[in-house]
Formats: C-alpha cells, structure tokens, sequence
C-alpha cells in the first residue's frame, strides 16, 4: 500500500505514471463544489471536502505536522486559516508509513466560514462497498507524478471498486486500464480527496494512497480509500464538538 506522499517529497522521488491524473477531465457541478485545497506552512497541498461551511474533512496523514494549516477555495483563491486540527485517535502515523490500514481520517475547523461557492457535501449512507461498484473521486492533484503539472486545478474521475473492500480499506482502480497498465485514479495533492457514493456530493470515504500499475510505487494503478463506515460517529461528534453540526 504505497503512500500519496507529501507534494515536495513524491515529485523528487516518484517515477513517471499518468494517472486524477492522466486525461481525467476537469472537476465540474456537484463533484467540485465540496473540494477545498489544504496547504501548509511548507507549501504541501492536500485535498479536503467542506463538510459545513467551517468545517472540512481530509485525510490524518495530511495534517500531522506541528505547523499552521490553511484552506483554500480554488474558485475564489481565499485563504482561511485552520482553527484546530483533530485526527481520528486511531490514526496511526507508524503503521501508515508501513503501508497498513489505519484510522486516516481528519476534521478541520476553520477560522472563519467559506465562501458562498463552496457547497458543502453530506456523508454517504453507512454501508459497504462491492466489487465492480463505481465510485467517483476529485481532487487538486497532479496529472503526471513525479511534476507539477496540474496541481491545483479540480479534476475527477470514475472509478471502479477492486479486490476484497471492507471497512478498513477499498481499492479502485481505472476500469479501462485495472491496474495493468497507467490510467486514472489518485496522486500527489488529492491526499484526503473524497469519494463519492453515487451521483451526488455523498462521501463515502477519503483518499489514502496510490500505487503506479502492477502495484509499483507512484500513481495511475490503484487508489486507496479509507472508507468512513467506522468513523460516522466520531465525525457527528467531533463536528458537534467543534459546533459545526452536519
């Protein structure tokens, strides 16, 4: 389970693979209007997902560093600053970095509210996902890994779900190309993007990782999602705490 690194690390150390990425198609309606671009104080981008106007969900593994955080809506370029910062208790950063399953998922709360473009997304329905299901993804990340071409601008993609998907981990892959060969799917910069349920702004969990085809490191093969059917609660609670009701 190879990483989605941090932007400034995956583009020393990546080899080249298309993948929201490759000739996915810019990030339209309801697929676009939830996303926002989390940055920090060292440039790094991740991808987040407005939950409510000042609330926004991501992945742990975006916001582990002891530096401020800001939160960017791409259609108006505003910068708000992230208030407070909780990760799931069961994030692991260790067994993250050795590529297993782990609790990836964060809430921000923002200093001040979102603009009026933004809309925010609801939560999926509690359930698992099945093999052959499409789930479509969108993010801020690049579209050939290893560059920066692309990073910033929303895009999205279909995906199809793969392998054995539980409540801890599901794997999509470009049904056109299923990992034999590079087609779309997550990479740098869509770290904490969402995935949606069906078609409409329902997130069912948050991007994780990605692997390069024929499970090699970079992007273009699978994307990892670590679904959000175990965690429903302490989101409703966190953002409760936060007062940000969902």
């Amino acid at each position: 389970m190879p990483r989605v690194l941090s932007v400034m690390v995956l583009l020393l150390f990546a080899a080249p693979a298309s993948a929201i990425t490759g000739d996915a198609p810019p990030a339209t309606g309801w697929a676009a209007r939830p996303i926002v671009m989390i940055v920090d104080a060292r440039e790094d981008l991740c991808t987040g997902t407005a939950l409510a106007r000042d609330l926004v969900l991501t992945a742990a593994h975006c916001v582990t560093r002891p530096v401020a955080y800001t939160v960017k809506a791409y259609q108006n370029g505003q910068a708000i600053p992230v208030r407070a910062v909780a990760r799931h208790p069961g994030f692991n950063a260790a067994a993250y970095a050795a590529s297993r399953a782990t609790a990836d998922v964060a809430l921000l709360k923002l200093d001040a509210p979102l603009p009026d473009i933004v809309v925010p997304a609801a939560l999926a329905a509690a359930r698992r996902v099945a093999v052959g299901e499409t789930l479509t993804v969108a993010g801020f990340g690049v579209t050939l890994a290893g560059t920066a071409r692309g990073l910033g601008i929303p895009r999205e993609a279909r995906l199809t779900v793969t392998g054995k998907p539980g409540s801890l981990q599901i794997r999509l892959y470009d049904n056109a190309t299923q990992n034999r060969r590079a087609g779309r799917g997550g990479c740098t910069g869509d770290s904490g993007a969402p995935a949606y349920d069906g078609d409409g702004p329902l997130v069912i969990g948050v991007v994780s990782w990605s692997t390069a085809p024929n499970d090699q490191e970079g992007c273009g093969g699978l994307t990892g999602v670590t679904p959000l059917l175990n965690y429903r609660a302490w989101i409703v609670d966190t953002a409760r705490k936060f007062n940000s009701p969902l």
